[in-house]
């Protein structure tokens, strides 16, 4: 499974990064393939090594101003450099068949908040994990839910994103909704 993450290239807490990096060792253990921004610091840094150190496959998608700091590759991983961060988001997009919210700032709000509109608009089917770490997205989470209560989600929020406070709830879950989407789909 080619797993898009979405995160922060800010070096962080280690309240930040060792959940981080227990959801990137799970990853590459279980063969899937990290899709990310390409960077090569902070917690994009911390996802990346776990995961090629575990054992998984790297897909890096990075943009023309920040290609000085793309994680250097050889195959079979490969980094891709655009030209916008649009065409960044949408190749990131293209390429996963689930995505991961990690701790993260606009850039993150930004892709998390276009990942949450396809799926509210059922454009995509793809599921999408919110990972809670350290209680960072209480407040966003309470947003939800407020939204869904006071109806401005046309669909129930289970629907819309998993969320998930431990790195293990977050891989199980795509996991298991990636195996049940394949097979209706085949």
């Amino acid at each position: 499974m080619n797993v898009c993450v979405f995160l922060s290239a800010a070096d962080l807490d280690v309240r930040y990064t060792e959940p981080a990096r227990r959801f990137a060792e799970l990853l590459g253990k279980a063969g899937h393939t990290l899709v990310w921004g390409g960077s090569d610091t902070g917690l994009m840094k911390v996802v990346a090594d776990g995961v090629s150190g575990a054992g998984g496959r790297l897909s890096g998608v990075s943009v023309d101003f920040l290609a000085a700091k793309a994680r250097p590759v050889s195959a079979p991983d490969e980094m891709l450099v655009t030209h916008s961060l649009a065409e960044r988001k949408a190749t990131l997009m293209e390429r996963a068949d689930a995505f991961v919210i990690m701790v993260g700032g606009m850039g993150t709000l930004d892709e998390a908040t276009e990942i949450l509109e396809l799926r509210k608009h059922r454009r995509t089917v793809k599921p999408v994990v919110l990972l809670n770490t350290a209680g960072f997205y209480d407040g966003l989470r309470e947003q939800l839910r407020r939204m869904e209560d006071e109806g401005f989600l046309p669909i129930p929020l289970a629907e819309l994103v998993f969320i998930a406070d431990e790195p293990a709830d977050a891989l199980t879950y795509l996991e298991h909704t990636y195996l049940e989407h394949t097979v209706q789909s085949a």
